[in-house]
């Protein structure tokens, strides 16, 4: 998750979402570090670039505006200016309704954990277990901002239709690596049993100091408060138990090889979480690296996951991800929008969200352990995007910015204030300037938006 954070708030309490809070310092910067971008300044513009940009922008869940953003794309990225504002949720809500039916996506993918991806896809696909408690019990930490009716309006839509499509199922995937759950261990060792099992002592005991017990919260505040070289050790034997699965041969037939090769990811994802934390928190260069491997790997897990299924995937993640443009190269060198277009090229699509005022949860920074609140802005500034395109539409609209309308160009090349908040608020980098049509190949614009429901 995206989020922002201060070094004594890191020293103070070392978390998940301490750790993950530096991606947002890091991806967003101060004002004095914003960089290039905020220096553009945009060229003369006569037209009014409100009127203009009207002439292209369409609803959110046009069907037509969707075929043709979507084009060939194997994956599209919704992304969120907020952590927690019901809108954005319920939007790309709407718009993966229209995706499955209209252009054949069958994924939903969030910046969530890989298990606990795996446990929300077999309740939507299977009815298997308790979504109210699965949401309870993994949306925790950083992800505790994912716990929310909208997020549960959305599962319940998907296991509504695959009810009534058993021959057509969506899927539900977690890309992030914010956590590895007893579940993605018993898969792992599950299948060393049945396939393997003179191997089964050996990555028993590879796994013994990783795999978590208890709640996840707790859990990942004791992985993180042990000392650097005993985190290192346990990436060590995560990677030694994925490069031991990787060796084996399967059997014959097709089963078990895809057998196989869904063990070995899962073994991977485990091996991805020991990797994070291995990295030095309190060097900023080991932040730096922990982000960019971090965005790297979300990339890659959704690549891995599109290609494994066949399917199209709507990936849901903050807007600090999902475009191109980092807005601070020194510390968060490349954004997993950027991983992707490398991997995919153009059947990757990056949408962001932008909004004019409203409210959102966030960690008040500003109070004793950070508790969870509802803050309230307005515009973003001055000659902020959002002061254009408010005057678009009253409500919320989809803009291709590949498609503008030519008097509208101009308007759009200039870089402009635009709310960037994650999971912790207020710091000084939530308005960075940014260029929209180099972090995006299309927006949805909201002029206000209201704090997410919370459960």
């Amino acid at each position: 998750m995206t989020s922002s954070t201060s070094s004594s708030s890191r020293r103070r309490r070392l978390s998940l979402t301490a750790l993950l809070a530096a991606a947002c310092v890091a991806a967003l910067g101060t004002p004095a570090a914003a960089g290039p971008p905020s220096a553009v300044r945009a060229p003369a513009v006569t037209a009014d670039p409100a009127r203009e940009l009207a002439r292209t922008a369409t609803a959110p869940t046009d069907p037509v505006a969707l075929d043709r953003l979507v084009g060939p794309a194997t994956v599209v990225a919704i992304g969120e200016a907020t952590h927690s504002s019901g809108e954005f949720f319920t939007a790309k809500h709407r718009v993966f309704e229209q995706l499955v039916e209209h252009e054949g996506f069958t994924t939903f993918a969030l910046e969530a954990a890989w298990s606990t991806g795996l446990l929300v896809d077999t309740w939507v696909r299977t009815g298997r277990g308790d979504i109210e408690a699965i949401m309870r019990d993994e949306f925790q930490e950083s992800y505790r901002l994912w716990n929310t009716e909208e997020y549960l309006d959305l599962f319940r839509w998907m296991r509504r239709y695959n009810q009534a499509h058993p021959d057509r199922q969506v899927r539900f995937m977690g890309n992030d690596l914010g956590y590895a759950g007893p579940n993605l261990f018993d898969a792992v060792t599950g299948h060393v049993r049945r396939a393997h099992p003179a191997l089964l002592p050996r990555f028993q005991e590879l796994y013994r100091a990783s795999r978590p017990s208890g709640p996840m919260e707790a859990w990942v505040k004791d992985y993180l408060g042990r000392p650097l070289a005993e985190r290192r050790r346990m990436a060590k034997e995560a990677d030694e138990a994925l490069a031991l699965l990787s060796a084996q041969r399967p059997a014959p037939g097709r089963a078990a090889r895809e057998a196989h090769a869904w063990a070995v990811q899962h073994a991977r994802a485990i091996a991805q979480v020991g990797t994070e934390y291995a990295h030095d928190f309190a060097d900023p260069a080991g932040v730096r690296r922990a982000m960019l491997y971090r965005d790297r790997v979300m990339a890659e897990n959704t690549v891995w996951w599109q290609r494994r299924t066949g399917g199209r995937v709507l990936l849901s993640a903050h807007n600090g991800h999902i475009g191109y443009e980092t807005l601070n190269p020194e510390h968060y060198p490349r954004t997993q929008g950027a991983f992707l277009r490398d991997l995919l090229g153009s059947r990757y699509v990056a949408v962001g969200a932008s909004f004019g005022r409203g409210s959102f949860h966030a960690h008040d920074t500003g109070a004793p352990g950070e508790p969870l609140r509802v803050f309230h802005v307005g515009l973003p500034g001055p000659d902020s995007h959002a002061e254009t395109l408010d005057r678009v539409s009253p409500g919320p609209f989809l803009l291709d910015l590949r498609r503008t309308a030519p008097a509208a160009r101009s308007w759009l090349a200039g870089a402009r204030p635009a709310h960037h908040i994650g999971t912790a608020y207020p710091w000084p980098g939530a308005t960075p300037a940014v260029r929209l049509p180099a972090s995006y190949d299309a927006i949805v614009h909201f002029p206000a938006v209201s704090a997410a429901r919370l459960r």
